[in-house]
């Protein structure tokens, strides 16, 4: 079932040398019995059996093992293989090359895609001993980040180079049994959380990883390993050199999780919500100022709303996540009392643009993204607004953003725990405008009134009798 170093050579990157074989242990196996095999995906289980039929040994890894393990039903599939990206392309005709740092195959199955990548290596050099990193220096530790990944190994160092040992767990379905080079079993136990090998040097490669704990840890209920949460402090300042779409894509996630309050507390207390987010960690004062906690107050309870709604399938858009996240400091600096910016406040639509377009730079969030959440803040005040000539319910419900507008309502009226009739007001309101035919919205929103049409005045024609006899009484 396991093959050697040299069975590999020929997947190497072109150029590259093999490295040193090393004897190492084999790994723990287990039987997966507790694991149904109703559990598993048929399209990742086609892909892991034809790279098995042609030789090449294949397994399910990552986060779906530990899932199945703790009973929990996998998002995706991921497949691990020692064949190379394009032997991957070749045995399937649905399969496509993707990536640049990091390359890897999508298999795809209509609309169904089994993300497939060859085994890797760790990129930099052989684990130090004991201490070594704790006592490198600043610079050595800047070194270790990671900005290419596509030196192709074997299944153990493959691995050996995740991030958690709990994500370090391989499944062979066609053997039924697990594989654990890293005590991943041990710590699932356990309920711990804790990195492969040196937590400094693991969390100094990518310290995006610091995210990716505090997502596991709150959404598994799991405890952070001394250790590691250790390290995740002393790299929080280096999340500044991450790539800012992927820590957007780790923020969104953590909203999208229904465990976003305890995720943005444990943000906090690591020191990395000052890196990722500054304007909200500084909008949360310091826990020791008595006169900012009830301002924190009013932020963690809408991450509590957005929980509860999470929890009951409500999934929020980009949009929703971005307006959520800075509504009390739009509403902050919207207010001449509590204002920070430069002079009287002006409009809302302009204060919503102040707070929000630096961080649209800083996250590079698409524009798009950006004037949508504008916009549904801008929104907000509609709701309680009185219908007049100026203001009408029925172009407001069909707006584009209207939606989006009244989740973000939903969240602020359970936020502060009043209000919520007015908004069952315009659940209701905007289901029957859906439903309802044209004749019946009509007359309950009454019809929009017409613009009047301007009337073109026909131009003649050059030589026309009507034309010469204007252009005689111009002159």
């Amino acid at each position: 079932m396991h093959r050697s170093v040299k069975d590999h050579e020929d997947f190497r990157e072109p150029g590259r040398a093999p490295r040193p074989l090393r004897a190492s242990p084999p790994p723990r196996t287990i039987p997966a019995d507790s694991i149904p095999r109703t559990a598993l995906d048929q399209d990742a289980l086609r892909v892991v059996s034809r790279l098995e039929r042609e030789g090449h040994e294949a397994y399910l890894v990552g986060g779906c093992v530990r899932d199945l393990l703790i009973g929990r039903a996998p998002k995706d599939f991921d497949v691990a293989t020692s064949a190379h990206p394009r032997q991957i392309k070749r045995l399937f005709r649905n399969a496509r090359v993707i990536g640049r740092r990091f390359k890897l195959v999508h298999v795809v199955y209509g609309e169904h895609i089994v993300e497939t990548a060859t085994f890797r290596s760790d990129p930099l050099a052989a684990e130090p001993e004991e201490g070594v990193v704790e006592a490198a220096t600043q610079g050595a530790l800047d070194d270790l980040l990671i900005t290419e990944d596509n030196e192709f190994g074997t299944a153990e160092e493959d691995a050996r180079r995740r991030d958690f040992t709990v994500n370090g767990l391989f499944l062979d379905p066609l053997h039924n049994v697990i594989l654990d080079w890293v005590g991943g079993i041990d710590d699932l136990e356990r309920h711990m959380l804790r990195t492969i090998g040196d937590p400094q040097k693991r969390m100094a490669e990518d310290p995006v990883r610091i995210l990716r704990a505090i997502k596991f840890a709150t959404r598994l209920g799991f405890h952070v390993e001394e250790r590691t949460w250790e390290a995740m402090i002393a790299n929080a300042p280096r999340l500044a050199r991450s790539a800012p779409p992927r820590v957007l894509e780790e923020i969104l996630r953590l909203l999208r999780s229904g465990t976003a309050l305890g995720a943005f507390r444990m943000l906090r207390a690591s020191g990395a919500l000052r890196v990722v987010l500054p304007a909200i960690d500084h909008f949360l004062g310091s826990p020791d100022d008595p006169a900012a906690q009830p301002r924190a107050e009013t932020f963690w309870r809408l991450l509590e709303a957005l929980d509860n709604d999470v929890h009951q399938g409500y999934v929020p858009s980009t949009a929703v996540c971005i307006a959520l996240l800075y509504l009390r400091i739009i509403e902050r600096e919207a207010d001449p009392a509590t204002r920070e910016g430069r002079g009287a406040p002006p409009d809302l639509l302009t204060v919503t643009g102040e707070v929000l377009e630096p961080i649209a730079l800083q996250t590079r969030l698409p524009r798009r993204d950006t004037a949508r959440a504008r916009r549904i803040v801008f929104q907000q005040r509609r709701f309680t607004q009185v219908g007049t000539k100026r203001f009408r319910p029925l172009l407001f419900l069909r707006s584009e953003d209207f939606p989006e507008a009244l989740d973000l309502f939903r969240l602020r009226v359970a936020a502060r725990g009043q209000g919520w009739d007015l908004y069952e007001g315009w659940r209701d309101r905007y289901r029957r405008f859906r439903t309802s035919p044209p004749e019946a919205v009509a007359a309950e929103f009454g019809s929009e009134p017409e613009e009047p049409r301007r009337r073109r005045r026909r131009r003649p024609r050059r030589g026309s009798s009507a034309g010469n006899a204007r252009s005689a009484g111009a002159e």
